[in-house]
């Protein structure tokens, strides 16, 4: 008998098949069996009759238990109001291993709290929104590498352990180095303008790291991030590449994830809008709009989550803010020509999440940088390889990097991005 994804079930109409999966949730009814199977790729409705099984396997399946695994072979039945479109009229039921009980997680999961279901992620990720979204999360990814990879950049893995820090010195966690020191990486950024130098387009896509005590709905300690650095780009150039890239992950997220839209409950039609071109202000006109709608903030200082939402306001695409204080910005960025209190960077701000880039062009001076390390304190000695990129062929280059969580919770309309990683790592949380 050939073994089938749920996924796959429709293109199997009329025939028998067996899938192989996980029993979420079941309901009998007089001479029925309801049985709601999961293999990952999907749930389908199994329909058990008393006459269509004999009595050992029908009693079986009325004592088989949540998360129990199992093997089910029927007939593929088209069903527009069933889950995926399909249904299964059972013919052959087998469970591989009785799941004990009780689950330590009930089907109705919001009876339960957030603390209960973190403590239980290894098994709350079975859930159909959990489990939707980690889907969604993998095609992101995949749009991620496409489109990059299909546009002549090449992929260069930064280090995770570092010497120095990346982006400031306050949010970094200590790692013991033999008899040295070093510091899990805030950003793959230097390693990759220095991989741009060499390549000319390259990005780099892993986890990061981020000591910082932040307890909002969009802060872990670690998360995922894609960086791509362009030599001889500006910020125009880099600005223009992150509107391309962020229209370009959201279109493909709704080719492919529309099942997983219905069962996050994900209206996808504010997504259809995601394409070019976005707003752009600067960061003095953003700051003039947050003053506008009533929004406290310091003058010169950075945006928080509400002035975010402020700037953002009711526009349907995300607002390209470029051009912030030099003095909230990283000691790496180039100072605008124009304005010397202004620095050549942007942050893309998506509606209902706020920030989900931030990048700019880099300063390609000598003299500069290395005035900037000093106003910074930070040790010299461990950017000098940084500093030598600006001594041998030193050219124009800018690049950006895009959080994976955030950009996931965007796109899935959830309200927290410890939803969007497996197994979230916060302020209070390390376990699982």
């Amino acid at each position: 008998m050939a073994f089938v994804y749920v996924a796959d079930l429709k293109k199997h109409a009329g025939q028998t098949v067996a899938v192989r999966g996980w029993l979420f949730h079941r309901r009998s009814a007089g001479k029925l069996h309801f049985l709601q199977v999961r293999d990952g790729s999907g749930v389908v409705q199994c329909v058990m009759g008393r006459k269509d099984v004999d009595e050992k396997t029908f009693e079986l399946a009325g004592r088989a238990t949540q998360e129990s695994s199992v093997i089910v072979e029927g007939e593929v039945r088209l069903d527009e109001r069933a889950p995926g479109g399909a249904e299964l009229g059972v013919k052959k039921f087998e469970i591989h291993a009785m799941a004990e009980q009780p689950y330590p997680i009930a089907i109705q999961q919001h009876e339960h709290g957030v603390d209960f279901l973190m403590e239980q992620r290894h098994l709350w990720l079975r859930g159909p929104k959990s489990a939707a979204t980690l889907r969604v999360r993998a095609r992101v990814a995949q749009s991620i590498r496409d489109f990059f990879n299909n546009r002549g950049f090449f992929l260069v893995d930064p280090p995770i352990l570092t010497p120095a820090a990346c982006e400031g010195t306050t949010t970094l966690f200590n790692v013991e180095y033999f008899e040295d020191k070093a510091y899990l990486t805030q950003s793959g950024q230097l390693y990759m303008e220095a991989a741009a130098m060499a390549l000319g387009k390259v990005y780099s896509f892993g986890p990061t790291f981020r000591a910082e005590k932040s307890k909002t709905r969009r802060h872990l300690t670690e998360f995922w991030m894609v960086e791509p650095e362009v030599a001889w780009a500006t910020l125009d150039d880099i600005m223009n590449l992150a509107e391309e890239f962020v229209s370009f992950v959201v279109q493909r997220a709704l080719e492919t994830c529309r099942e997983e839209f219905k069962v996050l409950e994900r209206d996808p039609k504010p997504l259809e809008k995601i394409v070019p071109p976005f707003h752009r202000i600067s960061y003095d006109d953003a700051c003039a709009k947050v003053k506008a709608a009533g929004v406290e903030m310091k003058d010169e200082d950075d945006f928080g989550t509400p002035q975010e939402m402020a700037i953002v306001g009711d526009s349907e695409k995300p607002v390209m803010v470029h051009r912030y204080p030099t003095a909230v910005k990283a000691f790496y960025m180039k100072r605008d020509p124009q304005n010397e209190k202004r620095v050549l960077c942007v942050d893309v701000l998506a509606p209902g999440i706020g920030e989900i880039i931030g990048g700019g062009q880099r300063a390609d001076d000598l003299r500069y940088l290395e005035d900037q390390i000093a106003l910074h304190k930070l040790p010299r000695s461990a950017f000098e390889w940084y500093l030598d990129l600006r001594k041998y062929g030193s050219v124009p280059h800018s690049g950006f990097g895009l959080g994976l969580e955030r950009t996931v919770a965007w796109i899935c309309g959830n309200e927290h991005v410890r939803e969007c990683i497996p197994f979230p790592r916060t302020i209070y949380r390390i376990y699982p």
